[in-house]
């Protein structure tokens, strides 16, 4: 099969990448909002980029209504943002965490998750990931019709659960 991705919807078009770039990596994202508390959400289109510096890259697109979903608002305006790797056991949560809140309103009150702090980062991590880098603001592009917000963060440091580590020091 060969689909015209000009015949597509951007709707359609979003389905048939995320579900053909595998394995597809998903970034839990929790930043800071305005009131203090937390912002958590997954994002799609998420990969490592660069080593040095180490980056990686966050697609972000708009709300429904078209305005600027809380992620990117936040670390425009505060820098900082936590990544998780979910795994199976997180899966339930993240699912639950894609959804449009009002601003403010942390997806933390209604699921049943709880964070720890990060050893050098400004921000918690989920407790429950085995795998969190910590980010700050590096650069970001807009691209696209809609527009996407493509967000460098530049990875502070990484937590690694001890039962997955593996350290090569070449």
């Amino acid at each position: 099969m060969i689909l015209q991705l000009d015949q597509l919807s951007p709707t359609q078009t979003y389905f048939q990448m995320i579900q053909t770039v595998l394995p597809r990596p998903i970034a839990w994202v929790l930043t800071e909002n305005e009131t203090a508390n937390y912002n958590l959400a997954p994002f799609s289109y998420f990969n490592a980029v660069c080593s040095d510096p180490a980056l990686i890259m966050l697609s972000i697109g708009v709300k429904p209504d078209g305005s600027s979903k809380d992620t990117c608002h936040n670390i425009v305006e505060r820098k900082f943002f936590t990544v998780h790797i979910a795994d199976e056991n997180t899966m339930e949560p993240l699912n639950q965490s894609s959804a449009t809140l009002a601003r403010n309103h942390s997806e933390l009150d209604d699921l049943m998750i709880s964070l720890t702090d990060f050893e050098s980062s400004v921000l918690p991590r989920i407790a429950e990931c085995k795998i969190a880098y910590a980010c700050e603001l590096y650069e970001i592009h807009k691209i696209g019709n809609t527009p996407q917000s493509i967000i460098y963060g530049k990875v502070n440091s990484i937590y690694i659960d001890d039962s997955i580590i593996s350290v090569n020091d070449k």
